[in-house]
């Protein structure tokens, strides 16, 4: 290359620079003149990886595939798909996990454990024990 067309682009690498420069400074002031409302981002955050991980479980797990019908209990509560007794303090805990496949796997985890354990009645210290991975 001769040395004009070196120095032609240079020029033009710097003229480029100059504007991402100039956006990125624009892109900061907008960003520190503009409320941020912490707790609206992080339920706007977690709604979205909720939605996203469901849609990518629908996709992996189509709903068409036969499932056994689950059995009818009584004197629950029950742990969510087992007949595993559970207390109401459980049954709340396991509502406090916001994704819901999360949740999911925590109560396979939880009533595995049981029926292995052969315990009745899943109370908050079994719990909390069982379900740590």
């Amino acid at each position: 290359m001769d040395q004009e067309k070196i120095e032609r682009r240079l020029d033009e690498l710097e003229e480029r620079f100059q504007r991402i420069e100039n956006l990125l400074l624009q892109v900061s002031q907008k960003i520190d003149h503009s409320p941020v409302n912490l707790d609206t981002a992080r339920d706007g955050i977690k709604q979205w990886v909720t939605d996203y991980v469901s849609l990518r479980l629908q996709q992996l797990v189509p709903e068409t595939c036969e499932h056994d019908s689950e059995p009818e209990l009584t004197g629950g509560p029950y742990l969510p798909g087992s007949s595993i007794r559970c207390t109401e303090e459980v049954i709340h805990r396991l509502g406090r996990i916001p994704i819901p496949f999360v949740r999911q796997m925590v109560t396979q985890k939880v009533a595995q454990q049981a029926h292995a354990e052969g315990v009745g009645l899943v109370d908050v210290n079994f719990f909390e024990r069982a379900a740590t991975f």
